[in-house]
């Protein structure tokens, strides 16, 4: 009873926020008021839901850089929590099937972020010149999750190279960064939402300056993966 109570809360305020989204996206070109509310759409879904954050690392970004974030993968929170945690304007790559649902899906859409058609080659390389775009023209962070879905155990599943060969052709630092505890809170495939504590872990960015061939690439994904696994804790 209690989850189905946090869910039409989480409902209601992910739709104000939806239509404040889609006026903020017409009157501010440089999505400043769009970013200010994807920290009051998160913190709000945070709060409904009795979850808090605990986040170290910070001291490793400059929160006005740009960087190619790259975090494992494992509940629907991951995006909440990094929303929320990560203090760097910040977008993503979404799956076209979002951009369907009213109003949430339509700001997605027409907002900074990227929709890419996973089962389209073409749409995938047209989504790196997007994000190459997004990043030098308005300075926003990309967000990407290398696993390509969510982990159904919480241990950090094999990587895709897209996320990495992303990295190497904006020429931006990867930062690796790590979600602990969000599985236990709401685990794939349900929808029982837990109270606990989310923990982030934010490592040293990485330059990409090298990444000349798919070898450098692929080293720079088993680098960053390694460096995620390290970082996975039980809490």
């Amino acid at each position: 009873m209690i989850t189905v109570v946090k869910l039409f809360f989480i409902v209601i305020h992910t739709i104000i926020c939806s239509v404040f989204a889609l006026i903020f996206i017409f009157i501010d070109r440089t999505f400043t008021l769009y970013h200010w509310l994807s920290k009051v759409f998160s913190g709000g879904i945070l709060l409904i839901s009795g979850i808090r954050i605990k986040i170290d690392g910070l001291e490793n970004i400059d929160s006005k850089a740009v960087y190619v974030f790259a975090s494992n993968h494992s509940s629907q929170l991951d995006i909440t929590a990094l929303q929320w945690g990560v203090p760097n304007r910040l977008a993503m790559i979404f799956k076209k099937e979002l951009a369907r649902i009213p109003l949430f899906g339509w700001q997605l859409r027409l907002g900074p972020y990227i929709m890419v058609d996973r089962k389209s080659l073409e749409s995938a390389a047209k989504s790196i010149e997007e994000a190459k775009k997004l990043m030098k023209k308005k300075k926003i962070s990309v967000l990407v999750f290398p696993e390509g879905t969510r982990s159904k155990t919480g241990e950090v599943q094999q990587f895709k190279r897209g996320a990495f060969h992303l990295a190497a052709k904006v020429g931006y630092p990867i930062v690796p960064v790590t979600i602990n505890g969000t599985e236990k809170i709401l685990p794939k495939g349900t929808f029982k939402l837990k109270r606990g504590t989310i923990y982030l872990h934010i490592d040293k960015p990485i330059n990409t300056d090298h990444i000349k061939s798919k070898q450098d690439e692929v080293e720079l994904m088993e680098r960053v993966r390694q460096i995620i696994i390290a970082n996975k804790k039980e809490y």
